[in-house]
C-alpha cells in the first residue's frame, strides 16, 4: 500500500450453505457486494466472519478464493490470529503469499488460563512481523480476555517494524485510542474504530481515521468518516444519526448474524447459516432488522435481485 489506509474496512461474512458446508461461490458475491458499496479494504476470516467455526483446509480455501476473486480492486485484510506462534507465522506468510495487503491479529489467548505474559505477547508480534512486509493490525478486543495497555501498544509500535494499526473494541475505547494516538505519534499509522461503529463518533473525536465493522451497511457509514476527516462534523454527526438504529441493533441484538440475513434477503448469499453452537436469530428479531435495513434501502438488500 502506498498511502494508509483510512475510510471503511468492513470484515466479510463467511457464507455456508443449508448444509453447512462453505459457500465459495457465495463468498465471490459477499467480495463483489461489498467493492459495490464503495469499502477501502475488506477483511476476511475475523471472528466476525466466524473464523473460530472453520478447518485450517476451508481458511486456506477461503483466502485463496477471497484473494484472487477481488483480484485487487481492493486492499484484502487476513485475520491470522492463533495462539501459536508457530501457527500465526506460518497463516501470515501463506496471507502474504496470496497478495494480502495487510494481517489482523488479535493477541494469543486460549481461555482465561492461558494468557501469555507482556513480554511474550511482543514476541508473538514480532515473529509474525519478521516473517513478513506487510502492515500488521493490532486487534484489541475483549473476547480474547488479554489486557493489552497503552504502554505495550506503543512499545510495539515503536520496536515492531510491521505493527502500525490498531482495531480498538475495549470499552472507553476513545479514551485508550486518544492515549495511544499522543503516545505513539508518527508510529501509530492507523487508529481505527471497531464493533460496528457503535462508538464512531466518540473515536473520530479521539482521532481514529477509519473503522472495521460488520459488512451489513458500509455505503451508509463510511460517510461518517469522510465527512468528519473532511472537516464536517455536522454531517459527519448528521450521518450518524441515521445509522444509530440498525448500528444498535445489530450490535446488541443481532451480531454476526445480522450481514448473513440482510444478504440473504438480498440475493448475495444463498442461506444466513451460522455454525453450531451459534443459532439463529429469533423472528422477532429478523423482522426489526429487515424493517430497519428496508428503510436504508441498503445496497445489499436488492444487490442479487
Amino acid at each position: 500500500m502506498k498511502s494508509p489506509l483510512t475510510g471503511i474496512l468492513p470484515v466479510a461474512p463467511t457464507p455456508f450453505l443449508d448444509d453447512g458446508s462453505v459457500d465459495y461461490d457465495g463468498m465471490k458475491n459477499v467480495i463483489d457486494c461489498l467493492i459495490d458499496q464503495g469499502v477501502d479494504a475488506i477483511c476476511i476470516l475475523a471472528n466476525y466472519s466466524e473464523q473460530y467455526v472453520l478447518t485450517d483446509e476451508e481458511r486456506a480455501e477461503l483466502t485463496k478464493v477471497s484473494l484472487e476473486h477481488c483480484a485487487g480492486r481492493v486492499p484484502v485484510i487476513v485475520t491470522t490470529s492463533h495462539f501459536s506462534t508457530q501457527i500465526a507465522v506460518a497463516r501470515a506468510k501463506h496471507a502474504q503469499s496470496l497478495g494480502a495487503s495487510m494481517l489482523m491479529m488479535m493477541p494469543p489467548y486460549h481461555g482465561v488460563g492461558l494468557v501469555p505474559a507482556p513480554d511474550m505477547i511482543e514476541e508473538h508480534f514480532a515473529a509474525v512481523s519478521d516473517a513478513i512486509d506487510i502492515p500488521i493490525m493490532i486487534q484489541d478486543a475483549p473476547l480474547s480476555g488479554v489486557t493489552l495497555p497503552v504502554p505495550l501498544l506503543v512499545k510495539m509500535a515503536k520496536e515492531i517494524e510491521n505493527v502500525s494499526y490498531f482495531k480498538m473494541e475495549t470499552p472507553f475505547a476513545a479514551d485508550k485510542l486518544a492515549a495511544l494516538i499522543e503516545q505513539g505519534g508518527e508510529h501509530i499509522v492507523g487508529p481505527f474504530d471497531g464493533e460496528e461503529a457503535v462508538t464512531l463518533l466518540a473515536d473520530l473525536d479521539a482521532g481514529c481515521t477509519g473503522t472495521m465493522t460488520s459488512g451489513l451497511f458500509p455505503e451508509k457509514i463510511r460517510p461518517i468518516v469522510t465527512h468528519y476527516l473532511a472537516g464536517d462534523k455536522d454531517a459527519a454527526l448528521e450521518q450518524w444519526k441515521l445509522c444509530m438504529p440498525l448500528i444498535n441493533h445489530e450490535n446488541r441484538q443481532c451480531g454476526l448474524r445480522a450481514c448473513k440475513t440482510v444478504y440473504k434477503a438480498g440475493g448475495v448469499i444463498k442461506s444466513d447459516h451460522v455454525r453450531h453452537p451459534l443459532k439463529p436469530m429469533s423472528q422477532r428479531t429478523t423482522d426489526r432488522l429487515l424493517q430497519l435495513a428496508g428503510e436504508l434501502d441498503l445496497i445489499a438488500l436488492n444487490w442479487g435481485k
